[in-house]
This record gives structure tokens, C-alpha cells and sequence, in this order.
């Protein structure tokens, strides 16, 4: 059985492309591309469960057609639609210095001044040049490199000298 903190999200599938089981997916992490997966995990009906890629191919630099492995009519890619999709962090290219945004969802903030948690991550806004990380609790923390003082992959935190004030608003 997978758990959710084995994985991360990297998207959603959308509606269904020709007759053949196709799918469109919306990602935000091409992850399953630069280390050539082999498969994805959706969340169905509350449970994570492996599908096998057949194919893919890209539209654009946020959205793929994908084909899974014994989807092959219009009908059982429509039972998919809506899906989220994600990705396995032990299969991920993320090293001790580089992680991807949408694999630090889920990460805690600890405030650097107090060594406190202010919440965990549940997105990351990154559509403005301001990258900010929303909170659980929707609490925005601005995702400056000038603030971030440590990651710890190890233990899904990311430590953060948060401006004065800013959890009190």
C-alpha cells in the first residue's frame, strides 16, 4: 500500500483525449519525464494506486496526452478524470540541493527566530515572480532565498527567518 508521505502531488488529469483511453495532464513537475518513470500514482476514490504509463506526449510545457497501461476506451479514461496525480519521492531527481517546488508540499515551516512550526506547506505559488508558500491554514511565507536558512529533506522541514509580524496578521 503507498502512503501519502511517500509521495508528492505533481498534478491533475483532466478531461479524456479521443477514444483510445488518452487523458490530458496538467503537471506542474515534469519529474516523470527527466527520470524516464515508469509509472504515476492517482489518488482514486481515496486511495493511491499505481498506473503504468503506455505513452505520452507533451502539448506543452504544463500539460501532456497520457495513455496508462490497460486504459483503452473513452469510458475507462473518463472514470480517471479529475484524478490527482503523483509522483514517488524515492524515484525523484532531487538531490541535497536542488528539490523541486511541488515535492516541498507538505514540508513544515519552522520560523528560524522562535524555532517554532507556523504550519505545513499545502502549495506553492510560484505564478509571480514573489514565490510564496500557502499554508495549511492559509497563511502566505514568502519563499525568498535570502530567508530560507536550511531544508531537511530528512525531515520535511524548511527553516525560515519569517518577517516580524507576519504570523500575527
Amino acid at each position: 500500500m503507498i502512503r501519502e508521505e511517500e509521495v508528492y502531488k505533481i498534478g491533475k488529469l483532466g478531461k479524456t483525449h479521443g477514444i483510445k483511453g488518452e487523458l490530458s495532464f496538467l503537471f506542474d513537475d515534469d519529474v516523470f519525464d527527466r527520470v524516464d518513470a515508469d509509472y504515476l500514482v492517482l489518488m482514486v476514490d481515496g486511495i493511491l494506486v499505481p498506473f503504468f504509463l503506455e505513452e505520452y506526449r507533451f502539448r506543452s510545457d504544463s500539460n501532456a496526452i497520457v495513455k496508462f497501461e490497460d486504459i483503452d476506451t473513452q469510458d475507462r479514461a473518463r472514470e480517471l478524470t479529475g484524478c490527482d496525480v503523483y509522483f514517488p519521492r524515492k524515484l525523484s531527481d532531487s538531490d541535497a540541493d536542488t528539490v523541486s517546488w511541488a515535492e516541498i508540499t507538505g514540508y513544515e515551516i519552522i520560523d528560524a527566530g522562535t524555532g517554532k512550526c507556523a504550519g505545513r506547506i499545502s502549495t506553492v505559488d510560484d505564478t509571480t515572480i514573489n514565490i510564496l508558500f500557502e499554508l495549511e491554514d492559509g497563511t502566505l511565507i514568502p519563499a525568498s532565498e535570502e530567508l530560507i536558512t536550511d531544508v531537511d529533506k530528512d525531515n520535511k522541514t524548511i527553516t525560515i527567518n519569517i518577517p516580524e509580524g507576519l504570523l500575527d496578521l
